[in-house]
């Protein structure tokens, strides 16, 4: 069941609470509220292990395509310095390595704001859920607190 069926049933539950004499509040059964709370928490960590799996993902990500760049760098510069007994070879080997680092930069910078927009709209959908968990949790609490419903 997700998150948001069992807010919904937190809010049944306060619904079909008996009313108390003579006040707005209701007499609701705390062990059942309570084993639904505990639902909610053994889901919601998975979504936030997703989001930590998204962040890991996206450093591993630079990391490796950061290496890539210092490996090609290192290999460019090592041909380079065996080339260096012909100056238009030189300056070739040079032109060449450059165009393998920017290549290279490109790269990674293709796969970081990959990563980044990957991230961002997982986060964000996990920004909208508990928003909307927080919402229903608050509506839940204002109903037990019996701030809805009282007339004034």
């Amino acid at each position: 069941m997700d998150i948001m069926a069992l807010i919904d049933r937190i809010e049944e539950l306060v619904d079909a609470g008996r009313n108390v004499p003579f006040s707005s509040n209701k007499i609701v059964d705390p062990e059942k509220i309570y084993e639904i709370v505990d639902e909610i928490r053994a889901q919601f960590p998975d979504e936030l292990k997703q989001a930590r799996w998204i962040v890991k993902e996206r450093q591993e990500m630079l990391e490796e395509a950061e290496k890539e760049a210092n490996r090609i760098l290192e290999e460019s510069r090592d041909r380079a310095q065996a080339l260096a007994s012909d100056q238009e070879i030189v300056k070739l080997a040079e032109q060449q390595a450059a165009e393998i680092l920017d290549s290279a930069r490109t790269r990674e910078r293709e796969i970081r704001l990959g990563a980044e927009d990957y991230a961002d709209e997982m986060l964000a959908n996990l920004e909208v859920n508990l928003g909307k968990l927080l919402t229903a949790v608050q509506r839940g609490r204002d109903r037990l607190q019996g701030k809805v419903g009282q007339h004034t």
